[in-house]
């Protein structure tokens, strides 16, 4: 069979944590630069707040609330299993049934209020779009969709140091299990409770516990953050992966209403633990041989790591009907991808978002 018998997550979270080491010895040495500059740290510039696709990046002041919205797009096509390309045809001699494509679609509600000048609250409201299109061994294509709620997200920012123009955070969040893992759609052979990928909500309360850094000078500005999913207990049989986000980027503020930014995000998560009955029945012989019917019905073939890189723009409007709102975009891209697999790797993503304070 093409999954490889291998400790994946050990692996991955080994080069999560070269990639973590790597991360802090460059915030050091943005640290050391930002020392020599003697300019508050400003949010009111287009590069206040870190790129669209980074959530808990700044505070506010005692008193102060923003509002966020955010369209979010990731596109998947094509199997990867390790760090290799792997053919529908290939996949199709192990299973009965292969991804071809994914997309995912999330609106994603943020409201933030600081109760004091070092506590930051945060809500995030998901609503969740999925699709996946399949092949079967006779050629039948079919596609399945599920749409909901997501996991609803609460959690706090607190400034554990103010340097003037740079500031280091603590992230705190619980993830709430108000998305549904039972999930099901139409096949081939019938309805069916839909495989892990396809759910829109893991099931579970998950601590999410991270560090952020951020700095300025009257040109640049650059951070880092650190993000870790913790799952506890236990919904349906199974609980998803622990996961490791690692994230810096930097940004060139053009004038005084546009920036621009680049980005690099390293991510490495865990395969599924336990299993849910109804998925797993799923992978029961279909009359046509005794193989799997697909593999992402299959617990031990859902971790991986990953490395992308992404380039992004902020409008802050100062003036007019608008003033204080902010516009941005991000567009990124999978520089490296290695998964327990056979998966559909990512080609790329897409975040557009609004914001404003108050």
């Amino acid at each position: 069979m093409m999954r490889r018998l291998k400790t994946s997550f050990a692996s991955a979270l080994r080069a999560g944590m070269l990639r973590h080491k790597a991360t802090l010895t460059v915030t050091a040495a943005l640290f050391a630069a930002a020392s020599a500059f003697a300019d508050d740290w400003s949010s009111s510039r287009p590069d206040g707040h870190a790129p669209i696709g980074v959530m808990g990046d700044h505070a506010h002041k005692t008193g102060e609330w923003m509002f966020s919205l955010r369209t979010m797009h990731m596109d998947m096509e094509g199997n990867r299993d390790g760090d290799s390309n792997v053919s529908v045809s290939e996949v199709l001699g192990d299973f009965v049934v292969a991804p071809k494509r994914m997309s995912m679609d999330m609106q994603m509600l943020g409201v933030m209020y600081a109760p004091t000048d070092t506590v930051t609250l945060m809500l995030m409201l998901p609503y969740v779009e999925l699709e996946m299109d399949h092949v079967n061994r006779m050629g039948v294509e079919f596609t399945t969709r599920s749409s909901g709620l997501g996991d609803i997200k609460v959690s706090s920012i607190t400034t554990l140091k103010d340097w003037h123009n740079a500031k280091l955070l603590m992230n705190f969040g619980v993830s709430l299990p108000t998305g549904s893992n039972t999930e099901e759609g139409l096949t081939p052979v019938g309805k069916v409770r839909l495989p892990y990928p396809m759910q829109v909500g893991s099931g579970t309360y998950d601590f999410m516990p991270g560090l952020t850094y951020l700095a300025q000078t009257d040109t640049y500005s650059w951070g880092a953050q650190g993000i870790a999913t913790i799952r506890t207990g236990r919904d349906e049989g199974y609980r998803l992966g622990n996961r490791l986000m690692l994230t810096s980027w930097g940004a060139k503020k053009l004038s005084d209403t546009l920036s621009v930014s680049v980005r690099l995000e390293g991510e490495t998560w865990g395969d599924v633990r336990g299993a849910d009955r109804r998925i797993a029945q799923s992978l029961m012989p279909m009359g046509m041989g005794p193989f799997p019917s697909v593999p992402t019905a299959i617990p031990s073939l859902r971790g991986g790591s990953q490395a992308s890189l992404s380039v992004g723009a902020n409008y802050y409007f100062r003036t007019g009907f608008a003033a204080g709102h902010r516009l941005a975009l991000e567009i990124g891209a999978p520089i490296y991808q290695d998964f327990d697999g056979p998966q559909l790797e990512t080609d790329w993503t897409g975040t557009l978002g609004w914001q404003l304070a108050l």
